[in-house]
């Protein structure tokens, strides 16, 4: 495999790896930055991204569903309301201001608020390579050892059998989650994650494939919007919800308990002793984790139910259960599920079984390769990471790595979600200049 430099005297101040919400918005915070000051006070900074344009959770963008944030906690507002990047922005650049001010809602629709993103990346698309997998990271270091840069190693966007490499001073890693399946899960052409389920149900459409039953396994939010969509596109098909809890449980949306995603809140957490954690994580997993809106709970029930007036009952849902075997066959799947309390077991003869079992950071330790060996682990074994998100590393290293999105071992439950992207975003940029203004050290590196 050949490699490129891409300009071996362009040294970046920050590179970003993924273009996902987080590192978005901190595009748009450096942009905003660069805009205010002259030009020798700018930040150097470059995204790199493997997907071939912007995606954020492309395969559950549902027609009728809503976010589960406010659109005041979009990019920019609650680090900088008077940004031109925000949601409100987007809307009158639209067209459809008043409009929306009209539902009186704070939850825009997905697809809607998937839109806002696609807009603020396309004014951002001078900063980002598309199509750009990053599969390395190699320390760069100075006459005495020290590591004072990193080198990027990315595949050529325009020559996948080619790589290109860039330089930086500091990381912003934002790679987002992966889908989680049970252990030993085989994927194939009718078993799939939910994160599939827009291009799945399409090409399917498309083929004018009949389906007759579809299973769906999981009992979060993801697991009954999939079962609702499926339901409502599949007008002859048997839709079995399996879970193991006894019915889906209502999320804590409630204003005290959605306190836990504040920024301030964040300080607590990453300063509160280890067992403290532990308990806030516990107390409130009910507002993210293995829970569902209230509003999609009662509409399920009330589908459920007029079936069972109705004496056709389309939707089951197969609560206190769990899989036990699948046998993936040529134009069926068969699907055991055993109703835990009566340890009863039935199979299901179906077409297509969803998994909505969620999903799980990637190992960011993989991804950094040789410079993972520099960061710091905590006695769990995690990556010990500071307050502004910079990865805390061996004392031979002036280079900084800032991780987005897999800190919810230090930093809380908001670490995955949107509630405070636009405020860590600030604290980072914040952090690069800081770090930035200090006395340089010899920049001569060993190559």
């Amino acid at each position: 495999m050949n490699t490129l430099r891409n300009g071996p005297d362009r040294i970046h101040d920050v590179l970003g790896i993924g273009f996902g919400p987080s590192n978005l918005a901190l595009a748009i915070a450096i942009e905003e930055h660069n805009r205010a000051v002259p030009d020798a006070e700018r930040l150097s900074v470059c995204f790199l991204e493997k997907q071939p344009r912007f995606g954020w959770h492309r395969g559950m963008l549902i027609d009728n569903a809503t976010m589960q944030v406010s659109f005041a906690k979009d990019l920019v507002t609650l680090r900088n309301p008077a940004s031109d990047f925000s949601f409100l922005c987007y809307l009158q650049d639209r067209g459809r201001l008043v409009d929306f001010l009209n539902q009186k809602t704070l939850f825009p629709l997905r697809v809607e608020f998937h839109d806002y993103f696609e807009w603020a990346a396309d004014r951002m698309r001078h900063l980002v390579e598309y199509s750009a997998e990053v599969i390395a990271v190699e320390p760069v270091t100075d006459e005495d050892g020290v590591v004072i840069m990193f080198d990027v190693i990315a595949r050529d966007p325009h020559d996948p059998s080619r790589t290109l490499v860039r330089r930086a001073r500091n990381l912003s890693v934002a790679v987002g989650l992966e889908p989680h399946l049970p252990p030993d899960t085989i994927v194939s052409d009718r078993v799939w994650h939910n994160s599939e389920l827009i291009p799945r149900i399409a090409e399917l459409t498309a083929g004018g494939e009949r389906v007759r039953r579809a299973v769906v396994l999981g009992a979060g939010q993801s697991a009954a919007e999939a079962a609702e969509y499926l339901h409502r596109t599949f007008a002859d098909a048997e839709i079995c919800a399996v879970f193991a809890k006894y019915g889906y449980t209502p999320a804590d949306d409630s204003p005290f308990a959605n306190r836990i995603f504040d920024p301030d809140a964040v300080d607590l957490y990453y300063n509160a002793p280890p067992h403290v954690k532990r308990s806030l994580m516990d107390y409130h997993r009910g507002t993210n984790y293995s829970a569902v809106d209230i509003d999609l709970i009662e509409s399920l029930y009330s589908t459920r139910y007029r079936e069972l007036v109705e004496g056709r009952e389309r939707l089951r849902l197969m609560n206190a259960s769990h899989i036990t075997d699948v046998r993936d066959g040529e134009d069926h799947v068969e699907v055991s599920v055993e109703h835990q309390p009566t340890g009863r077991r039935e199979v299901l003869d179906a077409d297509l079984l969803v998994y909505a079992t969620g999903y799980r950071p990637i190992d960011v330790g993989m991804l950094l390769g040789e410079a993972a060996k520099l960061c710091l682990r905590d006695e769990e074994d995690a990556i010990r990471v500071g307050r502004d998100h910079r990865v805390e590393t061996v004392p031979q290293v002036t280079a900084g790595i800032y991780l987005q999105g897999a800190t919810e071992h230090s930093h809380g439950l908001s670490s995955t979600l949107l509630s405070t992207t636009a405020i860590r975003a600030g604290e980072i940029r914040d952090s690069l200049l800081a770090r930035l203004h200090e006395p340089a050290r010899a920049t001569r590196a060993r190559t």
